[in-house]
């Protein structure tokens, strides 16, 4: 899935892993996703968080999409932050299941969270079509 996402890559966005309902991706703050505010632009977070959501939600197999989504920013991000993003299933029930992202940066002191993403997720067919 990761290999046909164009959006994700062009961004930068790494896989670092993804298996058994998680997974983890990064991606460098880069001078066009700042603000007017000099800080990482929401949307990019989102992003990121978004795309290990459903790097973590795909790796049983059926196709599977977002359902939902919401974030809780705790800290800005800033230009040349390296951001990391790490995405663990808590739930899955029939068609749905539930994701937690949390989006930290790396600093001397250890990882600063930035972000808290939620997503729900759908299955909408049951394997994926080659072509």
């Amino acid at each position: 899935m990761f290999d046909a996402d164009e959006a994700s890559r062009a961004l930068g966005i790494e896989l670092v892993e993804a298996a058994d309902g998680r997974a983890v991706a990064s991606m460098k703050v880069t001078e066009t996703m700042v603000n007017g505010h000099d800080i990482a632009h929401g949307g990019y977070v989102f992003l990121l968080a978004d795309t290990t959501f459903a790097l973590a939600c795909n790796t049983h197999g059926p196709v599977t999409v977002a359902a939902g989504a919401e974030i809780s920013f705790v800290a800005a991000g800033k230009l040349g932050d390296h951001l990391v993003a790490t995405a663990a299933e808590r739930t899955r029930y029939g068609r749905n299941g539930i994701y937690d992202v949390t989006v930290h940066r790396e600093t001397p002191d250890g990882p600063e969270v930035v972000a808290e993403f939620r997503g729900r997720s759908r299955v909408i067919e049951k394997t994926r079509e080659t072509q």
